[in-house]
């Protein structure tokens, strides 16, 4: 079973995504950790972030894995845990542009597509453009979203019990331009397919989506019977 979580930064894919997996014992595949390592290598190797012939050639040498359980997961970067090191917020920014880049997200994709089919009893992926590029026949689409006040402050209060200095007022302006970001990019840009199931989270808590999105799974899973 290959489940496809898309949405804007902000509205709960990742926890989710984790939830989900965990629930259905699927392997867990957070897509945007990928781009950060990308990105990553971009800023270890002092490229500059619009240079796009570079980073996608370091996209296709890079060797990037995502191992362990859902709740504890590590991202590697040629065999180098780099887990804490792409959560920066250097890093982040310099991902929103490095997955603009065309050859870099057909890179991602095809990896991405490789470790979903692979995986033995399925996948739970999560990003922007699962169920609409990576995964378009994916058995189940879910498409998160929240106003971006909502997804703001959730951030702002993920980053603040993290140690991480920053105010709502920047948190909401970042989550303002990746979104302009993700919607206007010429490849992949962040869409919604058609046979996705929308769910709005900007009042609703983690419980409740999620009883939301495995009602969904569960009653696929019997029309499927």
């Amino acid at each position: 079973m290959i489940i496809a979580i898309d949405g804007p930064s902000g509205a709960g894919k990742s926890t989710l995504g984790k939830l989900l997996a965990k629930e259905l014992g699927l392997l867990y595949l957070d897509t945007g950790a990928m781009y950060r390592a990308v990105a990553l290598a971009v800023v270890r190797n002092k490229l500059g972030l619009t240079d796009e012939d570079s980073a996608a050639e370091l996209a296709r040498k890079a060797r990037i894995e995502l191992i362990g359980e859902p709740d504890s997961l590590k991202v590697f970067l040629n065999d180098e845990d780099v887990s804490a090191e792409i959560r920066t917020l250097e890093v982040a920014q310099a991902a929103s542009i490095v997955s603009t880049n065309s050859a870099v997200r057909r890179t991602m994709a095809e990896h991405q597509r490789q470790i979903g089919e692979s995986a033995p009893k399925g996948c739970v992926l999560e990003g922007r453009d699962i169920g609409s590029v990576v995964f378009p026949k994916a058995d189940i689409k879910f498409f998160l979203t929240a106003k971006p006040e909502a997804r703001a402050r959730r951030r702002f209060e993920e980053d603040r019990a993290k140690g991480r200095i920053s105010t709502y007022e920047q948190t909401l302006a970042e989550i303002n331009e990746r979104d302009q970001r993700d919607v206007s990019r010429e490849d992949s840009p962040l869409t919604i397919a058609e046979d996705a199931v929308v769910i709005d989270t900007s009042e609703l808590d983690l419980a409740e989506v999620f009883e939301q999105m495995i009602a969904v799974v569960r009653g696929e899973k019997s029309e499927a019977a």
